[in-house]
């Protein structure tokens, strides 16, 4: 067995989630997520957050990570995180904020690990000036985007066998990676 994979029992926790998150990554969910969050900080360790999302708003899912990453960096707590099912786009970018050991999925749960995307049109009928201006603020949204996308892919590969050249290339195409190739890689903790 490859030496990144876990080999023990996962936590008792995990069937027990405190938190527990389904559908679309957006306003409601992150609503949610709030709610379910304040309650279990007064509870037991190790709050266990369950993820089941075909994706949706990558912002909203930043914004959760970064209330977990601040959680655990504030009190030193170690929050799990289990997906289910499915862990797609912006729910990969949520999962990113758990340490690789305390990221779990479900056996047959996959992952959806994808390049951030920009669909803009521009129509230009002005003064060159003003068009390049719009080029230029156009050009500066690409670039705080790629820097996301860096930023993210970073902390979702730190401590796995996958380097940053390999997942760029994946997820140019949409790279899906199924539960126990998650854990051979090394960007998971363990499979229940």
């Amino acid at each position: 067995m490859n030496q990144i994979a876990r080999t023990t029992a996962p936590p008792e926790a995990l069937f027990k989630p405190q938190i527990r998150l389904d559908g679309q990554v957006g306003d409601e969910m992150l609503r949610q997520f709030k709610d379910e969050f304040a309650r279990a900080e007064g509870g037991p360790d190790p709050i266990v957050l369950e993820l089941t999302t075909f994706g949706g708003d990558a912002d909203v899912g930043r914004r959760i990570a970064t209330d977990i990453r601040l959680f655990r960096q504030h009190t030193g707590r170690r929050p799990l995180f289990f997906g289910k099912a499915v862990v797609y786009s912006a729910g990969v970018t949520i999962m990113a904020a758990f340490p690789r050991e305390d990221r779990w999925l479900a056996r047959g749960a996959s992952l959806l690990i994808h390049c951030r995307s920009l669909a803009k049109t521009l129509d230009f009928q002005e003064p060159l000036a003003q068009a390049r201006k719009r080029v230029e603020a156009l050009l500066n949204e690409i670039d705080v985007g790629l820097d996301l996308e860096r930023e993210g892919f970073e902390e979702l590969i730190d401590g796995s066998r996958v380097s940053m050249d390999e997942l760029r290339e994946r997820a140019q195409t949409n790279w899906y990676v199924a539960a126990d190739e998650a854990l051979q890689l090394g960007l998971i903790g363990g499979v229940v």
